[in-house]
């Protein structure tokens, strides 16, 4: 009998350490949410899409557990957001957040994909807690290596860009699953046939927007020929963006296709 039992207490305390691990995880993020008391003093969520809400310190997503990854990331973006602090590049981690759990980063080992971030670590590096945040698993969806340090990461220079003279902008980011049939790892993430973004400018100044959906696919170099409207990304994602606009002001908005609008 005695030689049953320390085997079953050793299981025993590696099932209670797990537990107290992922406490003291979910904790930490709770507690950075509340300790920056919210980043934004309005909601500022897309609406109309299937997922769990989850709300971080400085972005939050609606969660996908049938992919595995978020419908959408949403941040708000300020010129004094940006720096050039050189933060050491964290592991990533699962989000303890995820109430159905998010997946492991485990599911991108030898896959062949990047761990493509939504809400960027380079717009996160005014504050370490702002940076590491980023690494979390549900901010992640399977990049192409040649999409994602080319033309994706070529749009998030561009935003920067023009965040240095529009000051503020908002960004909903996300995947789109048309027709997709790929999918990595034990947990099965589906790998995006197309990656979107929409960027709105409101606040001071004349309110303008932009947004892009592209194919996920090597090669691609010009960021004006994946411009759409944001009524035409609509159409495709089936979920409504800007609703915090008032009616006439999101009708306009989302009508606009000005490239002149927006320096290229």
């Amino acid at each position: 009998m005695r030689k049953y039992l320390y085997p079953v207490l050793i299981t025993l305390v590696s099932i209670g350490f797990y537990f107290w691990e992922k406490q003291l995880d979910r904790d930490h993020y709770e507690g950075l949410k509340n300790e920056t008391n919210s980043y934004m003093d309005f909601n500022y969520f897309p609406t109309g899409a299937k997922g769990e809400l989850v709300e971080h310190a400085y972005y939050d997503l609606m969660y996908s557990e049938k992919h595995e990854q978020p419908i959408w990331v949403a941040y708000e973006l300020k010129k004094e957001h940006l720096s050039d602090n050189d933060f050491k590049r964290p592991y990533f981690e699962i989000d303890p957040l995820v109430k159905t759990q998010a997946a492991s980063w485990k599911n991108y080992k030898k896959s062949g994909y990047d761990r493509g971030h939504y809400c960027p670590a380079g717009d996160r590096r005014f504050s370490k807690k702002a940076y590491d945040e980023t690494f979390l698993t549900s901010n992640i969806s399977p990049q192409l290596h040649d999409f994602n340090a080319g033309i994706w990461n070529k749009l998030e220079q561009k935003i920067r860009y023009w965040v240095r003279k529009d000051k503020q902008l908002f960004i909903v980011t996300g995947p789109i699953f048309k027709n997709a049939k790929k999918a990595i790892g034990s947990e099965n993430v589906t790998v995006p046939t197309h990656f979107f973004k929409a960027i709105l400018k409101y606040g001071k100044g004349t309110p303008k927007s932009i947004a892009f959906i592209m194919p996920h696919q090597r090669g691609l170099k010009d960021l004006k020929k994946h411009i759409v409207s944001i009524d035409e990304l609509e159409k495709v994602i089936g979920y409504d963006l800007f609703s915090f606009l008032n009616d006439d002001l999101e009708h306009k908005l989302e009508k606009e296709k000005n490239t002149w609008m927006w320096r290229f």
